[in-house]
């Protein structure tokens, strides 16, 4: 099967709520990039986030193995620094192989929970 996806992917909406409701880790509120590579080879993946009013960070470097998929919680990124919650940011994802994005968000602020989830942006060059 030939491969599916971009190698170039944007999320233009991007916040971490500061607080949750409900039973951790489940429950914690947060944003998670969800990767498809249905390929043949291993993709190797940078995300890049970027912010109003201050300078980018990343790149965050992750491999998503051949025919496999992975979540990815941004909360949980660290290297080269976490991403701040309660902060507006979007975020840019290349891959040296065609991959699938989603974006998704727990909201847990409160008990009435609350789910967004999209497919990320593909570039078509």
């Amino acid at each position: 099967m030939p491969s599916i996806g971009r190698r170039r992917w944007a999320i233009a909406e991007g916040y971490i709520p500061g607080t949750s409701h409900g039973p951790q880790p489940e429950m914690t509120s947060h944003e998670t990039v969800c990767i498809l590579n249905a390929g043949d080879k291993d993709a190797h993946v940078t995300i890049t986030v970027y912010f109003a009013d201050r300078e980018p960070i990343g790149p965050y470097r992750l491999t998503v193995s051949a025919r496999r998929t992975q979540h990815v919680r941004l909360n949980n990124l660290r290297d080269p620094a976490p991403i701040p919650v309660e902060t507006d940011y979007s975020t840019v994802l290349e891959s040296d192989a065609p991959i699938v994005v989603q974006h998704t968000r727990l909201d847990s602020r409160q008990a009435e929970n609350a789910l967004l989830s999209t497919i990320a942006f593909a570039d078509t060059e």
